[in-house]
């Protein structure tokens, strides 16, 4: 046991009452020495641990296989075997009927289920899915759309809906196997067997006291009694014996070979102590990856730390090929528009900005935006990036009047507004974020850039940009756009205070959005450029690790077709060797840019000279739309 100076072991758990067994009494001695409890959502539980804010957890199965280097407390689980209560699908019609599926996003493990028990007894169909929060997802059950409900929202519909597809049940008729929705997990070495044994006692406790939680439970929620008494005794398991090992492995392997998780086994942290885990081989790894496999994060991870330039950018480049056979690198002729320099957030990496009354700020005229797209329809261009700072003065008027004009005299796709704007603009109105891009796009809204998501961990955010938005935010705002079928790019911009690790769990949440919206069209990478003007220094950066982030991105985002070459801060020659390291789009042909080259990069090139760069690299070039459709013929 720890020594009484030892700091306590941050760990997290699943806040439904199903969890409560698991975890009764680590609140008190002595255990409570040992151990600091924080209780959440299974999705928050997951990004703490993933995030390290959080040593271990009780998390969902399919959050420890994407992380990918968790151990599991043998013996600890929530699981089922059989008809689970609060893990179901309902509607108004058959399940298999269903068109469209509202998911409760805070247990990835059910989502994955519920797409693979639909895909199993659809024939490789399954409905559209549109996340949402429990509540949302609920009321929103109507017609051909069902909803997945998951803990103990689950519990307190029960009856509710004429069909009902409960997951344990769906799972033990096609399997024969229990299943595991979430256990104990961590890193090697999170744990001593002294801690191991302290949550065992904690499960002893919990188990004996299941009628007394019942009835707690009962008494705040208005359910009754003897129900929950009998979905904590009859429902739960609360074991992670061999039975349980395999029903788990069984949901890796079939998940795997659906592409919804990378491949993953069951360890445990005693198996860890008395035989460390070999580290498997980095060349199968990297051919796994070139063949399309998903990869974890600690794989990628893992990549990024040791694997060779040479070998990242065959493994990426292997991707491209077998995405886009046909040797086509395409680019775009558009024009970055910053409408304006004026922003609030002040981040601490940006050169552009300038506070509203400054002597240098200043918000693009009419004339002046005029003679800017008139230049870009004169070069045969079909778009504009239009952003710019979060002015305090400019309300949702401003820029539906700005796109209703863009779109009547000049004819050109609106590539608008970040996420950020985007929130800025619903918080000034006092609207939602839904509303808010329904009246843009009602003006002439087309899609929506990846700007400001530098990296989607907030440990690195509230450092460099403390007044943006949340992580959660900026992912909100797309998910809210792709399910309206506005399609959006992803970005991120790294080297100032982030870690590799921080870098990988970007791409992750990346994909994970991606798996339930397919709505990005491509992403995009760059490093932080910090030669003058900015006020925050320099972190990991250089060509080496451009083209190892990149090659690394194509490799995680399996799901993301496109990958675009950042010419405009690597410079051209890099960006043509970013086309062997998994990119297949060369971006925008650039008129001007504002941003970066405030910090001092001035990069610039015309359609011609992008594709004299593109035949150069060995590839046929193609213009493009937003949408990566081709406007010419290869050549």
């Amino acid at each position: 046991m720890s020594g009484p100076s030892t700091p306590p072991l941050r760990i997290a758990a699943v806040a439904y009452l199903n969890a409560r067994p698991l975890y009764e009494g680590l609140d008190r001695e002595p255990a409570s020495a040992r151990f600091r409890l924080d209780c959440a959502t299974p999705s928050e539980v997951a990004r703490q641990v993933a995030e390290d804010e959080a040593h271990f957890g009780l998390m969902p199965v399919a959050a420890a296989a994407t992380i990918g280097d968790l151990s599991m407390v043998r013996g600890c689980a929530i699981g089922a075997c059989g008809p689970v209560r609060s893990i179901a699908l309902v509607a108004e019609q058959p399940i298999d009927d269903l068109q469209e599926l509202a998911v409760d996003l805070s247990s990835r493990t059910s989502v994955v289920l519920a797409r693979l028990v639909l895909r199993h007894r659809r024939g490789g169909r399954e409905p559209r899915l549109v996340g949402c929060l429990p509540r949302e997802a609920i009321e929103t059950v109507r017609g051909p759309r069902g909803a997945l409900v998951i803990g103990d929202p689950a519990l307190e519909i029960e009856g509710r809906f004429e069909h009902v597809l409960d997951l344990g049940q769906a799972w033990w008729e096609w399997t024969g196997l229990p299943f595991v929705f979430a256990a104990w997990c961590g890193r090697a070495g999170a744990l001593s067997a002294d801690d191991e044994r302290l949550l065992q006692a904690a499960k002893r406790l919990g188990l004996d006291r299941r009628d007394a939680l019942a009835d707690e439970h009962a008494a705040r929620t208005g359910l009754a009694a003897a129900s929950l008494r009998a979905y904590l005794h009859d429902a739960i398991r609360y074991d992670l014996g061999e039975s349980e090992r395999k029903g788990l492995e069984r949901f890796y392997d079939e998940a795997a070979g659906a592409g919804l998780l990378p491949k993953a086994r069951v360890r445990f942290f005693d198996d860890d102590r008395a035989a460390p885990a070999a580290p498997r081989s980095l060349d199968g790894l990297l051919g796994r990856a070139a063949d399309g496999d998903r990869i974890s994060a600690a794989e990628g991870e893992r990549l990024a730390a040791s694997a060779s330039l040479f070998d990242l950018g065959l493994a990426a480049d292997a991707i491209r090929r077998r995405k886009h056979p046909d040797g086509v690198v395409t680019y775009i002729v558009d024009r970055n528009v910053n409408y304006t320099n004026v922003c609030t957030t002040s981040c601490r990496f940006c050169a552009f900005y300038r506070p509203l009354g400054h002597s240098e700020a200043w918000v693009l005229s009419r004339a002046q935006l005029s003679e800017k797209l008139s230049e870009v329809v004169q070069a045969g261009g079909v778009q504009i990036l239009l952003q710019g700072g979060l002015h305090p003065e400019l309300r949702i008027e401003w820029y539906e009047d700005l796109f209703r004009w863009i779109k009547s005299e000049f004819g050109l796709g609106l590539h608008a507004l970040s996420p950020e704007e985007i929130l800025h603009i619903a918080r000034l109105e006092g609207l939602s974020v839904r509303r808010v891009l329904e009246r843009l796009r009602e003006a002439g809204l087309d899609s929506v850039p990846g700007g400001g998501a530098e990296i989607l961990v907030d440990r690195v955010r509230r450092t460099i940009a403390k007044a943006k938005c949340t992580s959660d935010q900026w992912l909100g705002v797309m998910r809210v756009a792709h399910h309206m079928g506005l399609r959006s790019s992803a970005t991120m911009m790294y080297g100032t205070v982030d870690t590799s690790r921080d870098r990988v769990a970007h791409l992750i949440k990346l994909r994970d959005l991606q798996d339930e919206t397919a709505g990005f069209t491509a992403f995009f990478c760059w490093d932080f450029q910090h030669e003058r003007g900015t006020h925050i220094e320099p972190g990991e950066n250089g060509t080496i690790l451009y083209l190892r982030q990149q090659a690394v991105a194509r490799i995680m985002l399996d799901n993301i077709e496109h990958v675009g070459a950042s010419w405009v801060t690597q410079g051209p020659e890099v960006g043509q060797v970013a086309l062997r390291f998994g990119a297949d789009d060369f971006g925008s042909v650039m008129f001007e840019e504002n941003v970066v080259s405030s910090a001092g990069t001035t990069f610039c090139m015309n359609a011609q000279a992008m594709e004299h760069r593109i035949r150069a690299a060995g590839f046929k070039a193609a213009r493009r739309n937003v949408h990566y459709d081709w406007l010419t013929p290869p050549a």
